[in-house]
């Protein structure tokens, strides 16, 4: 028998009412099963149990709301957590994090974001692990809890392509491989962050004052492509912006959630751009997401 339809229609009535204190035998009188049946194929078919699922969909969304700068608090009243402590449990064992430190740590990444249109394009992570490596180039400090963080990071860039700095980096440093390291080094003390763009070297002795530094600690990652994007006009490097925001958006809002993986503690994203975001016809972008299995699984 196929139940796939059923299952829709289960996951359609969640969505709906994601906010209410659901319970499985509510979403199993939408498909007319009994409790103990719908919970038999509900697991069969998603490979999680509903109420799992229900949780994993109230935390995916509380994180939506953390970037609109709603208290932890609220955010878990709203979505049914009975307290503070015990929404701040769930959330950090499926994001790795607690929810205050994750919002600082995405800053930039999420707000204010565009839904850009992803097509037919298909997000298959590849798995990797990849050793401690080290990155020196150009930054900033920011503060993220104040607000600014994506103005100053836009500022950088600009600030970046005006002064030509990639191509004094690459003078100065020599890297042993092409290809610029995008880095947030956030300080959740203070909430301040160190934005980094540098390349990978063997050693800092070739480091000027004006630059900046990190030591990237070995992890595995889930290493995402952005949709390709036609950028040989030069006119539309706004749709790659775009398209990488929306590769963001993707993986923290749809991804996660079904993945089996959650966010390595500690460890630090990392985007990566080389010659094939240079004004191509099929420009692209990774995305390097440090992750560990989630327990259980």
């Amino acid at each position: 028998m196929n139940y796939s339809k059923d299952i829709e229609k289960c996951i359609e009535y969640i969505e709906e009412n994601i906010k209410e204190n659901l319970t499985a035998g509510q979403i199993a009188a939408v498909a007319g099963y009994s409790p103990y049946h719908f919970c038999r194929v509900f697991s069969l078919c998603r490979e999680m149990s509903v109420m799992e699922y229900v949780r994993s969909r109230k935390l995916s969304l509380a994180a939506v709301d953390l970037f609109k700068g709603r208290s932890v608090t609220d955010i878990a009243l709203d979505y049914g957590f009975e307290t503070h402590g015990g929404f701040t449990k769930a959330f950090r064992k499926v994001y790795g994090y607690p929810p205050s430190q994750y919002a600082v740590r995405m800053a930039g990444y999420l707000q204010d974001v565009p839904k850009f249109k992803i097509g037919g394009y298909i997000m298959n992570p590849v798995i990797v692990s990849k050793p401690a490596f080290k990155v020196a180039g150009y930054g900033i400090e920011t503060n993220v809890v104040g607000g600014n963080y994506t103005k100053d990071i836009a500022s950088f860039w600009i600030h970046y392509e005006g002064e030509n700095l990639e191509s004094k980096m690459y003078d100065i440093l020599n890297p042993p491989r092409h290809g610029e390291v995008g880095l947030c080094v956030p300080s959740f003390d203070s909430g301040n962050a160190t934005y980094l763009l540098g390349v990978i070297v063997d050693d800092f002795s070739r480091v000027t004052p004006d630059m900046l530094t990190a030591e990237v600690p070995e992890a595995e990652y889930a290493v995402f492509t952005t949709p390709p994007v036609d950028t040989s006009g030069g006119s539309e490097q706004e749709d790659f912006v775009q398209v990488i925001k929306s590769t963001w958006k993707y993986i923290f809002e749809e991804w996660f959630k079904d993945s089996g993986y959650v966010y390595d503690e500690g460890k630090l994203n990392i985007e990566f751009y080389d010659e094939r975001c240079h004004s191509r016809v099929d420009t692209v972008m990774e995305i390097y997401i440090p992750v560990r299995v989630r327990a259980g699984k």
